[in-house]
């Protein structure tokens, strides 16, 4: 006689038919698969199709996770936390609204009226306005997004008129074409990019300051396949200069990509690009298909989340996952994409590559200024009458800057300065004359980083902007770590409050520095740090 077997919870009435959970609706399924395309799905691209889906509705609906969780056969928990780990992913079923109004409020905007212009803009026009971190259009505050179309130098009724007419596409620059000739003598082994570049001393421009050959070296010393990995994400408040080199120069960037990518032989190059940058992603598009063959490069887009600027919680979202920084070996780029030795370089690093092979590696050197090698792109903001990029000699001044920006406004005397964004601390005016350059800021408690310069005056509130600085680390933490999750919350309370507990403070982010699993909360302290240094009066 046979015995049917029973699932052992079928006495109890707990047997299933279909698994626990949101199950996928096939009519959904259908639109989404139709939506996606016929190519093979893969897990890898789970953000790029969280962004199909955003895209198409305006939001995304829970029946489209659970009917994406089905078709990639993933568990709904994998994909809705995937998909509310970003800020630009809109998980709600209800309608989206017609226009979607983003303003920055982002340190130079802020200075520049961000928060009047966010109040006025709610009361003017029937949609959704909300206040998000740095866009990237520091040189043009105050800045804000309507649809994919942002508006700079914003005013009210300009952004009030820019919803209504409904127009809300990315306006993309007239870009100069390429012709690609060192990556051709880079091919036919006329030219040694390596010892040129080595020669040069060009180093990452994207924050760390590592030499540029030396980790093209230590990659090319890891067994193949390898892949390379650029990161454009540049979500540092007061940081535009990778913008500015992919909307004026992209095939001298995507030239500098194939190069290095010749050196370590990268089997495929993604360059992960942030998503407020809709006009350079189009540049890019048009770009890569328009550059030489002989290597596989994909485009993905970031989806607001400023802890993907640094490079482990980059190669995590290029897989498909959170932003979740990894624990580092020795080398970040050796720690592997898809488990493979992977090169990260930034953009702005990339894109002096084939110039400097162009020119010569004396050409470079001979750029720069008190004892630094060559040249680099500053993003300067604030108050100066003329924000924008400045080509400068590495080691230039806070005080060079300003004066290549027209000066300081009238009725502004400067105070203090960022000398490298959000995260690179503040130094007061007296120090105007210290080379921003490699090196040049530890001793003060600073450094370079991305080389944004952000000018303040005596008009600014040191006190609040040490308090929106920890509220921007806060906000973007990506949570993992306890010293950064619950230390940027804390020092925010300590700021708040009238008189400062500077020894609590001190303590509280020294944990901070020592604890942090990553450069966010090991950095976060940065600018608090300086004011106690620099400006004791603040917080007293």
């Amino acid at each position: 006689m046979t015995v049917q077997a029973r699932h052992p919870g079928a006495g109890r009435g707990r047997a299933r038919v279909t698994p626990k959970g949101l199950q996928a609706d096939p009519v959904v399924a259908g639109q989404l698969r139709a939506l996606l395309g016929e190519a093979p799905l893969q897990r890898n691209l789970l953000i790029e199709y969280l962004h199909a889906i955003q895209d198409a509705l305006g939001r995304i609906p829970h029946a489209h996770l659970a009917a994406l969780a089905g078709l990639l056969r993933l568990s709904m928990a994998e994909v809705f936390e995937v998909a509310t780990f970003y800020a630009h992913f809109d998980v709600q079923d209800a309608p989206a609204p017609a226009v979607t109004i983003r303003v920055c409020d982002g340190i130079a905007c802020k200075m520049a009226g961000a928060e009047a212009l966010a109040a006025a803009v709610r009361e003017g026009v029937a949609a959704r306005v909300i206040e998000v971190p740095c866009i990237g259009r520091c040189a043009a505050a105050p800045a804000a997004q309507v649809g994919l179309q942002t508006v700079d130098a914003a005013t009210p009724e300009r952004v009030i008129a820019k919803a209504r007419e409904g127009r809300l596409l990315p306006m993309v620059p007239v870009v100069p074409s390429g012709n690609y000739a060192m990556l051709a003598q880079v091919r036919s082994g006329v030219v040694d990019p390596i010892a040129v570049i080595d020669a040069a001393g060009l180093r990452g421009c994207g924050g760390a300051g590592f030499p540029t050959a030396r980790k093209w070296r230590a990659v090319c010393a890891e067994p193949g396949p390898r892949l390379m990995a650029v990161n454009a994400d540049e979500g540092e408040p007061g940081t535009f200069k990778d913008r500015h080199c992919i909307e004026t120069a992209p095939h001298q960037f995507l030239e500098g990509v194939l190069i290095a990518a010749e050196i370590v032989d990268a089997e495929t190059v993604y360059i992960y690009l942030r998503d407020e940058y809709a006009a350079a992603r189009i540049v890019l598009q048009d770009a890569l298909r328009a550059m030489p063959p002989g290597r596989r490069v994909e485009l993905r887009r970031g989806a607001g989340a400023y802890v993907c600027g640094e490079e482990s919680a980059m190669l995590e979202s290029i897989e498909g996952k959170r932003g979740l920084p990894r624990h580092k070996p020795p080398f970040v780029f050796q720690s592997g994409l898809f488990g493979r030795p992977t090169l990260v370089n930034n953009v702005e690093t990339l894109f002096w590559v084939p110039e400097i092979l162009r020119r010569g590696a004396d050409w470079w050197r001979g750029l720069g200024l008190r004892g630094q090698s060559g040249q680099r792109f500053y993003s300067v903001s604030g108050r100066v009458r003329n924000p924008g990029v400045v080509l400068a000699g590495n080691g230039s001044t806070a005080a060079e800057l300003i004066a290549a920006c027209g000066g300081m406004p009238e009725g502004h005397t400067l105070r203090a300065f960022l000398p490298g964004g959000a995260s690179g601390g503040i130094l007061p005016a007296a120090m105007a004359d210290v080379p921003i350059g490699f090196g040049t800021l530890e001793e003060h408690g600073c450094f370079v980083g991305s080389a944004a310069v952000i000018v303040l005056s005596e008009a600014d509130d040191l006190r609040e902007v040490a308090g929106e600085l920890m509220r921007f680390f806060r906000d973007e933490s990506c949570g993992q770590c306890t010293p950064c999750r619950l230390g940027t919350e804390k020092a925010l309370g300590l700021l708040h409050r009238q008189s400062w507990d500077r020894g609590l403070l001190t303590e509280l982010l020294a944990v901070m520095r020592d604890a942090s699993i990553c450069g966010l909360g090991q950095a976060a302290p940065n600018p608090v740090l300086s004011l106690l240094r620099y400006f004791p009066e603040v917080g007293a």
